[in-house]
C-alpha cells in the first residue's frame, strides 16, 4: 500500500481495533480477550499491536509524514468538552494547537492529532467507552489483552531502567515533529496558566525535533501519559472543577464568556447551560477501569523512583542531567496528582457500599506507598517487625498531605456504614489500618499536618504571594525549588491548589476525626460480639441435630419460632477471619492514635450486650405504648447489625398456621377437618366440663384450651388486642401429622411386636400410658401442653 492509501485506511483499522467512540462497535473487544479462553487471538493480538509491531509501525510510518486525524472534542472527558465547547482553553498541553472548527461549518469540534495520539486516544478511551460488551464468561480483568497491553506500554515508553527505544524506521533521521494546525487559530482563553512541555523546553534552541532524539524519546513519553491522565482520571463534577479554581482564574474566565457572549463564531455557540451541563455527566468508574488506573500508580512510582542519585554540583547537574531524568523528578506531582486526587475523592463519595470498593481501596493505598516500588530491597531480618518508613519520604508525605488525611477521614466515613461482620468489609479495614500503622508513618503525617497549621510569618516578598499548583509550573519532587520556598509553604501550596484557598482543613489527629475512630472501634468490638454470638449459634444448631434431622426440621421449626440469620451462612471459617481482621485493625488503630486500654476496655462494656437472670439475651431496645411496643433508633441499631433480636413465635390460631417442612400436608388438611367437626359437635359439652372446678375439669382444661393464650409473654413487638382473642375449648389432632410423631408411633409398633403384642393391645397400653402422664402432670403443671407443637 502507498502511504496515501494507509493514511485513509488508518482510522478505520483503528476504529476497527478499539471500537467506535460510541459504543456500537465493539472492535476486538481487548477488554474481555484471555489468554486462557482464546490463546490465539490473544497472542495474535498482543503481537499485533506490540510497541515494536506492525500496528505502532504503521503509525511511525504514517508520523513522519505529518498526517493529521480528526478526534470529536465530543467524546472527550466532561470538563475538558465543557471548556473547550466554552472557548476556554485546558491547562494540559496535549490540547495546544490542535482544536479546530470543522471547515465546512459543521456543528462539532475536532482535535487535529498526528497518528501517535490518534493510536492513543483510542486506546485509552476504550477502557471507558466500551462497557456494555457482551460476556459470555467470566472475566478477571487483570488477564486481559488490554490490561497487558496498559502494562507493555507503560514499561515501553515509561523505562524504569535505560531509556526509550527508538521507533523503527527506515529513514535514520526519520522522527516525529509536534502537531502543528492547519486551519487558522480559534481565539481561546485558558483557564490557567499552563506549564510548558518538558519537550518544548528542551528543544527551544534547536532549529529542528530531528536534531534532538532525546527529546523525542521524551515526546512520546509525555504524550502517552497525559492521554492515559485526560481520558481515566479527567472525570469531576462541576462543583470541583470550580473548587479547584483559583479566584483570579474564575474572573478571567468570567470575563471571557461575557465578551463572547455576543460574537458570532463559525458553528452555532453551545447555550451556557448546555456547557455547564457537561461538567455534570454521570460518571461511573468501573471496577476494571480502577484496576488499571492503579497499574497505572504502581508504574509510576517506579518510574519515578528509578531516577538516578544527583550530582552534587548544580553545573554537572545541567550537562548531564537528560530529558527522561527531568521527566522522573515530575511526573507524578506534575501530571497525575491533582487529577488523581479528584477521581479517588469521586470514588470515595460515590462509590457502592459493597466489597467491590477494595479496588479503589488498594489503587489508594498503592499511591501512598511509594516506597514499596523503590529500588533497594529492604534489608533481610529473620523477625517479622513492619520495616519502619525512613524519612526521605516525608516530602513526599507531605506534598500529598491531602492523599493522606482527606481520603482517610473518607474511608472512616464509609467504614462506619458497612457491616464490618462480613469479612470483605473487615479485611477492608484491616488493610487501611495496617499501612497507616507503619513505624514512623503517622509520625510524619502529624508533621505534615503542624507544617500546614504553622502561621504564616509576614514576610513582605511573601506577604501578597499565591500558591502555585504543580500545573503552574513548581515541582513537589524537585530539590531545585527557590530558597525562598520552606516546608510549611510547599505544603500549603499542595493543599490550596487542590481544595482552594477557602478550605477549611480537618485534622486527621484532630479531635474530630478521633471522635471518628472511636466510634469505629466500639463498631470494631460490636462486630466482634455479633461474630461470637454467630459462631456461638451455629455451633449449637450443629451440636442439636438428631436423628431426626434427615427430615428437615430442627427444634426452631417445633416450637413455631425463628432464630436464623443471613449471617449464618458466612460459615465457621469466615467468622474466624473476621475476627482476626478485626482484632489486628483495632490494634493497628489504637497504635495510629494513641488510644488508651482504659478507652479500650469501656467500650468493650459499652459493646457487650447483656445478660439477663436466665442467662437469655435481652431484647431490643424498644418501649411500651397502647399498640404495643415500638422500637427505639437504638433497638434499630441493634436488630440491624445483629446484636439482639426478637424470639419471633407464631401468635395466631395454631390451627390455622402455615404447613411445616416436618409436617405431612394432607394429613394436616384431613385432621384439621376431622378436629372441626368435632369441635362443632361437642362445643356444648367441652364448655361445661372446662368450667368445673374439679380434677375432671382441671384434667380437660389441660387437653382442650391453649396455654399459649394464658401466658400473655410478648415475643416480638405486636399490637396488643392479637392475643385478646379466645376460641375456646377445643380438640387439636394436628400434632398427629408430624413426621417426628408418626415415626415415634411407628417404632412403638415395631418394638411391641418384638415382644409379641399386636397393633390394638399397643394402641391400648400407649392411651393409658399416656392418660396417667396427663393426670400427674394436671397435678402439678396445669396450663402445659405436652402436644402442642
Amino acid at each position: 500500500f502507498s502511504l496515501q492509501e494507509l493514511h485513509g485506511i488508518f482510522p478505520w483499522l483503528v476504529e476497527s481495533i478499539f471500537g467506535s467512540l460510541d459504543g456500537i462497535i465493539v472492535g476486538w473487544n481487548l477488554r474481555c480477550l484471555q489468554g486462557r479462553a482464546n490463546p490465539n487471538e490473544y497472542s495474535v493480538a498482543l503481537d499485533f499491536l506490540d510497541p515494536s509491531g506492525p500496528m505502532m509501525k504503521l503509525v511511525y510510518k504514517l508520523q513522519a509524514e505529518e498526517y493529521r486525524y480528526d478526534f470529536p472534542v465530543s467524546y472527550l472527558p466532561g470538563p475538558v468538552k465543557a471548556s473547550i465547547q466554552e472557548q476556554v482553553l485546558p491547562e494540559c498541553s496535549l490540547y495546544h494547537n490542535k482544536v479546530q472548527f470543522p471547515s465546512s461549518g459543521g456543528l462539532g469540534l475536532n482535535l487535529a492529532l498526528n497518528p501517535f495520539e490518534y493510536y492513543m486516544f483510542y486506546f485509552a478511551i476504550s477502557l471507558i467507552t466500551q462497557k456494555n460488551s457482551p460476556v459470555t464468561h467470566h472475566v478477571s480483568p487483570s488477564n486481559s489483552a488490554y490490561f497487558i497491553l496498559v502494562d507493555t506500554y507503560l514499561k515501553c515508553f515509561l523505562p524504569t531502567e535505560g531509556s526509550v527505544l527508538p521507533p523503527p524506521s527506515s529513514n535514520p533521521g526519520g522522527a516525529m515533529p509536534s502537531p502543528t494546525p492547519r486551519s487558522p487559530a480559534v481565539p481561546f482563553s485558558s483557564y490557567g496558566m499552563h506549564h510548558t512541555s518538558l519537550l518544548k523546553r528542551h528543544i527551544a534552541h534547536q532549529p529542528s525535533v530531528n536534531a534532538d532524539p532525546a527529546s523525542q524519546e521524551i515526546w512520546r513519553s509525555e504524550t502517552l501519559l497525559q492521554i492515559f491522565v485526560e481520558m481515566w482520571l479527567h472525570h469531576y463534577s462541576l462543583e470541583m472543577y470550580q473548587k479547584m479554581q483559583s479566584p483570579h482564574v474564575k474572573l478571567e474566565v468570567l470575563h471571557y464568556r461575557l465578551s463572547i457572549s455576543s460574537k458570532h463564531h463559525g458553528s452555532p455557540a453551545q447555550s451556557s447551560y448546555q456547557a455547564l451541563h457537561a461538567y455534570q455527566e454521570s460518571f461511573k468508574p468501573t471496577e476494571e477501569h480502577v484496576l488499571v488506573v492503579r497499574l497505572l500508580v504502581k508504574h509510576l512510582h517506579a518510574f519515578s523512583n528509578s531516577l538516578k542519585p544527583e550530582p552534587l554540583s548544580p553545573s554537572a547537574h545541567s550537562h548531564t542531567a537528560s530529558p527522561l531524568e527531568e521527566f522522573k523528578r515530575v511526573v507524578i506531582p506534575r501530571f497525575v496528582q491533582e487529577k488523581l486526587y479528584i477521581f479517588l475523592q469521586h470514588c470515595f463519595g460515590h462509590w457502592p457500599l459493597d466489597a467491590s470498593f477494595r479496588a479503589v481501596l488498594e489503587m489508594w493505598l498503592s499511591y501512598l506507598q511509594p516506597w514499596r516500588y523503590a529500588p533497594e530491597k529492604p534489608p533481610q531480618s529473620t523477625e517479622p517487625l513492619p520495616r519502619s518508613v525512613s524519612e526521605k519520604w516525608a516530602t513526599f508525605i507531605q506534598e500529598n498531605l491531602l492523599m493522606y488525611t482527606k481520603l482517610f477521614v473518607g474511608f472512616l466515613n464509609r467504614a462506619l456504614r458497612t457491616d464490618l461482620v462480613s469479612p470483605k468489609n473487615a479485611l477492608m479495614v484491616f488493610r487501611v489500618a495496617k499501612v497507616f500503622a507503619q513505624p514512623n508513618l503517622a509520625e510524619m503525617i502529624l508533621k505534615g499536618e503542624q507544617l500546614f497549621l504553622e502561621p504564616e510569618l509576614v514576610i513582605p516578598h511573601r506577604q501578597h504571594r499565591l500558591f502555585m499548583s504543580p500545573t503552574l509550573g513548581g515541582s513537589f519532587l524537585s530539590s531545585r525549588s527557590p530558597t525562598v520556598t520552606d516546608a510549611s509553604f510547599k505544603v500549603k501550596s499542595h493543599v490550596y491548589s487542590l481544595e482552594g484557598q477557602d478550605f477549611q482543613y480537618k485534622q486527621m489527629f484532630g479531635t474530630e476525626v478521633r471522635n471518628l475512630v472511636l466510634k469505629l472501634a466500639q463498631l470494631i468490638c460490636q462486630a466482634q460480639q455479633t461474630a461470637k454470638s454467630i459462631s456461638d449459634h451455629s455451633a449449637e444448631t450443629m451440636a442439636s441435630q438428631s436423628f431426626f434431622s434427615w427430615f428437615r426440621f430442627t427444634p426452631s421449626e417445633m416450637n413455631g419460632s425463628y432464630t436464623g440469620n443471613d449471617l449464618d451462612e458466612i460459615g465457621q471459617d469466615s467468622i474466624k477471619k473476621t475476627d482476626e481482621y478485626l482484632e489486628k485493625a483495632l490494634e493497628y488503630l489504637c497504635q495510629i492514635f494513641k488510644l488508651s486500654e482504659a478507652q479500650l476496655t469501656q467500650m468493650m462494656m459499652k459493646c457487650g450486650t447483656a445478660q439477663d437472670e436466665n442467662g437469655k439475651k435481652q431484647l431490643p431496645d424498644c418501649i411500651a405504648s397502647e399498640n404495643g411496643l415500638i422500637l427505639t433508633p437504638l433497638g434499630r441499631y441493634q436488630i440491624i447489625n445483629g446484636l439482639r433480636r426478637f424470639e419471633v413465635q407464631y401468635q395466631g390460631d395454631t390451627e390455622l398456621q402455615p404447613i411445616r417442612s416436618y409436617e405431612n400436608a394432607a394429613l394436616v388438611r384431613l385432621l384439621f377437618r376431622l378436629s372441626s367437626v368435632l369441635n362443632e359437635r361437642f362445643a356444648d359439652q367441652m364448655e361445661v366440663l372446662c368450667s368445673r372446678e374439679d380434677f375432671v375439669g382441671r384434667l380437660c382444661r389441660y387437653h382442650l384450651t391453649n396455654p399459649h393464650l394464658l401466658q400473655k409473654i410478648r415475643y416480638s413487638p405486636v399490637v396488643r388486642d392479637r392475643t385478646s382473642h379466645n376460641w375456646g375449648p377445643r380438640i387439636s389432632l394436628r400434632f398427629l401429622a408430624s413426621y417426628r410423631t408418626l415415626i415415634s408411633l411407628l417404632m412403638i409398633y415395631f418394638l411391641a411386636s418384638w415382644f409379641y403384642v399386636g397393633p390394638v393391645g399397643c394402641t391400648f397400653i400407649i392411651l393409658i400410658g399416656y392418660f396417667l402422664y396427663a393426670v400427674i402432670m394436671t397435678f402439678f403443671f396445669e396450663g402445659w401442653k405436652p402436644h402442642e407443637h
